[in-house]
């Protein structure tokens, strides 16, 4: 058994774009906003023991808003919002004789919404700096949904995470790259167990810096202390004690001087209670830092 095998992961807000996020604040009265596409399906899961295990063919689709607005030089605020969700399971199809053992379903709504506020902990350009974030994660998607109560559009619970992100911006054989890392805590509810999460960013800009290619690293631990096994079933990207270490490749391409287009692909090297499968997100942002 591979495991190697891609996966998705589940909190898909510590992804965001090159030009977001991390431990620059965007400067005050400027934004960067972003609508996309993200999407997966999977006929199999990692189990608790991460393993795999089939499971009837499921797919999950996102279409997501994401922005940053600067009210001062320090304080940026966040949101990163599912405006519509899609879960599809497909018929489950006997193998010798093709007739369907169990129909298939879907449920359409909106998703889960994060709100943050994120301070410059240095001063506005810093060569190093450091920034910390408070998230909140709105339960506004659906659980248990269908006809067997195994569709979501999000996990249920209202979680706060205290995020902490440095970095730096420097010279990469004559291009400008930058670099950054992160550690943060996840407290969840509603059963669901506390997360330690942490993880890395390397970018680079080609093409007088028209197209900047990134690699992300982004891990998840569980502290295995809530009293829910999990939301629905283990073939849910919803569930609770998730666990993964996720690695991601993302480009993004300035059409204009402040709009372009991104996509990215997010793979892992381990997983356990999430769905098995490549995730794909593609996405047409707007900068007005530029």
């Amino acid at each position: 058994m591979k495991k190697s095998i891609i996966y998705i992961a589940a909190i898909l807000f510590l992804s965001t774009s090159v030009f977001a996020g991390g431990p620059w604040p965007q400067p005050k009265g400027v934004g960067y906003f972003k609508l996309s596409e993200w999407w997966t399906s999977f006929d199999q899961h990692f189990t608790d023991e991460g393993l795999l295990d089939p499971n009837s063919t499921t797919g999950i689709y996102n279409t997501a808003f994401y922005g940053e607005y600067g009210i001062s030089n320090r304080v940026t605020l966040i949101a990163n919002a599912n405006l519509f969700s899609r879960n599809v399971i497909n018929n489950q199809v006997s193998g010798t004789n093709g007739s369907i053992i169990i129909p298939g379903d879907s449920y359409n709504g909106l998703g889960d919404i994060d709100l943050g506020i994120k301070y410059g902990l240095t001063a506005p350009g810093s060569k190093y700096p450091v920034a910390i974030t408070a998230t909140f994660g709105l339960p506004t998607g659906a659980t248990n949904e269908g006809a067997l109560g195994n569709l979501a559009t999000g996990d249920g619970e209202f979680n706060q995470m205290i995020q902490l992100d440095a970095g730096t911006g420097f010279k990469l054989g004559g291009l400008n790259a930058y670099a950054s890392a992160y550690g943060g805590f996840n407290h969840r509810t509603n059963g669901f167990s506390e997360e330690i999460r942490f993880g890395a960013e390397l970018g680079i800009g080609l093409l007088d810096s028209k197209l900047w290619l990134a690699t992300k690293l982004n891990v998840v631990e569980s502290l295995q202390n809530g009293d829910t096994a999990e939301t629905t079933t283990s073939t849910s990207i919803f569930a609770n004690n998730t666990e993964y270490s996720s690695f991601a490749l993302e480009a993004n391409y300035y059409v204009t001087k402040r709009v372009g287009v991104s996509a990215n692909v997010a793979g892992a090297f381990t997983g356990a209670i999430i769905a098995a499968a490549p995730s794909y997100s593609v996405g047409i942002f707007y900068d007005m830092g530029k």
